[in-house]
This record gives structure tokens, sequence and C-alpha cells, in this order.
């Protein structure tokens, strides 16, 4: 970590003399990436500066205790030590956080994947549930919702969503939620008040830039279909709904939300580009996570993550043994505390692993 710190100090001075040199100073292009890279380190050379004051003011301290016949001054010293030992280790704590590598995918839109699963119309009406939980938060914090494909169910359920989110920091709040999310509650057309359970599968990508995957045109098959549902007369008489089929791997992508078959296209490259990321990291990190897996989970879809138990309002997070009584809270979008503990575990369990 030493070394680590040194180095990152003289980039921080080497920085600053490159910023105060006429020439690099009148090229605008360069200035600004030389400030994106000094925001980037300064707070890590600033905690660095500070924990080694304090190391060299508990040094002191000792020095002091050890050294010195004045009473006052020893007393002095005695009363600093126990401060200045804490300073010390949260500074150490800080600096630690720094150093751990953040997910490259962190400051990414998404593609929101979200499908009913057991449960029949009840996992259906829970997945419209979930969907609203999303498009609330994601309002809250004034992120861009696009939807792109739905399959909706005959009593105002949903069987299929997906929709692209964009916002700053949007895979960085909700990439835990990929996997099954369990609902326990007593449905309307239980006569006779029972409780059942249903599942619903939510899965969170990074939205995929042209240059992370490359996709030629020759591996795929376009075809054009007449769009179905919401839209008014056009989508009835025009073939503008778009199905994409990655023919290597067989993925394949629809979207009809527009009435463009260009901006359909769009869209369902967009998602084609996310999924065909998320295949192939899956295959170049399957054997790591066969090894081991994370505390917030894998992110496999397989996974139940979380239950929703509307008769006692609670809602458990299995990942971490979490369990808050708000679900009424939670189901309308209040989903900060529940991401904050996540965030800290996966931050916890990094640290406790950095090599991995």
């Amino acid at each position: 970590m030493q070394e680590k710190l040194e180095i990152l100090a003289r980039e921080h001075q080497e920085l600053n003399q490159r910023l105060a040199d006429p020439v690099v100073s009148a090229d605008h292009n360069e200035v600004i990436r030389i400030s994106q890279r000094l925001a980037e380190i300064k707070p890590v050379v600033d905690t660095w500066e500070a924990w080694r004051s304090a190391v060299d003011s508990l040094d002191e301290a000792h020095q002091i205790l050890a050294d010195s016949a004045d009473p006052e001054l020893r007393q002095l010293a005695q009363d600093e030590l126990d401060g200045l030992k804490s300073e010390v280790e949260r500074l150490e704590g800080e600096l630690q956080i720094h150093l751990t590598p953040t997910d490259p995918n962190d400051d990414k839109n998404i593609v929101l994947e979200i499908r009913a699963g057991t449960g029949g119309d009840e996992a259906g009406l829970f997945a419209a549930d979930l969907y609203r939980m999303y498009l609330r938060f994601a309002e809250r914090e004034r992120w861009n919702v696009s939807e792109l494909e739905r399959s909706e169910s005959g009593i105002g359920g949903i069987r299929e969503v997906i929709a692209v989110v964009e916002g700053h920091g949007a895979y960085s709040r909700l990439k835990f939620e990929s996997g099954v999310h369990r609902v326990q509650r007593i449905p309307e057309t239980e006569s006779q008040g029972r409780i059942h359970t249903s599942a619903v599968t939510v899965a969170i990508l990074p939205e995929a830039d042209e240059i992370d995957v490359e996709i030629d045109s020759n591996d795929l098959r376009i075809d054009t279909f007449r769009s179905q549902g919401a839209g008014g007369q056009h989508v009835n008489t025009t073939d503008s709904a778009i199905r994409i089929t990655h023919i290597p791997t067989g993925l394949v992508v629809s979207c009809q939300d527009e009435k463009s078959q260009h901006k359909n296209k769009a869209k369902a490259l967009r998602v084609l580009r996310a999924r065909l990321q998320e295949h192939f990291e899956s295959e170049a990190h399957a054997e790591r996570a066969a090894e081991r897996k994370g505390l917030v989970g894998s992110g496999d879809r397989s996974e139940r993550i979380r239950t929703y138990n509307f008769p006692q309002n609670r809602v458990t997070d299995h990942r971490i043994n979490l369990t808050l009584h708000k679900l009424d809270q939670v189901i309308e979008g209040s989903l900060d505390e529940l991401f904050a503990a996540l965030a800290a575990a996966d931050m916890a369990e990094r640290l406790a692993n950095p090599g991995e």
C-alpha cells in the first residue's frame, strides 16, 4: 500500500506541475484530462498526508512518554495518545477504501430486465410491483427510464419488461438487484386467505458501448414484424417492430416501443450489446465464481436474493441477513437503506479479499 501511495503522490505533484506549464495550459482538452485525474487522486493523497501527520504526532507522543521526566508534558502526551491512535486507524481504513479497485461499470447506464417466474398471475402482478418500485426510485434519483419492450398478463401484471435506465451511478446503485425476488402475500383472488409464494427474476446489465462489445453485422439476423398492443393505428399498419438474433450465441432481442423501425433497431442493439457483454463476462469468470461466491451473491438470476412478506410488512435480503419491517416504504421506492447495506457488505468483502 505504501508503494501505491507514493506513486500517487508523485503523480499528483507531476500533474500540478504540468498544469502550471504554459504550453499544457493552452491545450483545453489536456487541461480537462489532467484536472479529471487530479480530482480522482487528490482525496487519496490528502488522506495519506493526514495519515502521515497523525503517525508523526503519535510517534512524538510515544517519544515524550519514553524520554521526558516532566510530569505535565508526559500527561499531555498520554492524553493525546488514545485520540491519535484512533485517528491513525480511521485514516488507514479510509486509505484501504480509496485503494480498493472500483467496479469499472459503476458509472454506466443499465438495461433492466424483469420477468415473472413461478406463481402464475400473482407472479405477473408482483413483476409489475417491482417495476413500479424501480421506476419510483429512478424518479427520485432523476434518472431517465426508456422502456424497450413489455409483455403484459391479462389482469394488469407483467410477464416481461425491458428498459434502459440512464443516470449517474445507475449501475453502482442497482447492480445488486440481479436475482430471484420472492413475494409472500394473499392474492386478491384468494377466497380463503391463504398466503401464496411467487417469484420474479430481475437482471441488471451494464450498458455496453460499441468499444466494449463489437458486433459483426454478419453475425446478426434482423427480422421485422408488426407491433402489437398500444400505440394507435400506426403500429397496426407497419412492420416497425424489430427482432435481432445474434447467431453465434443464439441471443434474441426484440423492440417495438417506437413507431420508427430505425429507432427500434438502435434500441434493440443497445440491449444486445449489454447481454453479449454479460454473456462473455460470465464465461470468463465462471471458473472463479465456482471457487468463491461473493458476500452479496454472484448476481446469478437463479439465485434467490430477497423475500417480500406483505402480511408482516417485512423485506429480507438473504445475502446479508438484513431484515427491514418497512416493506410498505420499500415497495414505494425507498431503497436507500437497503442499497447502502449491500454496498457496505460488498466493500467489506473486497477489503477482506483484496486480491480476488
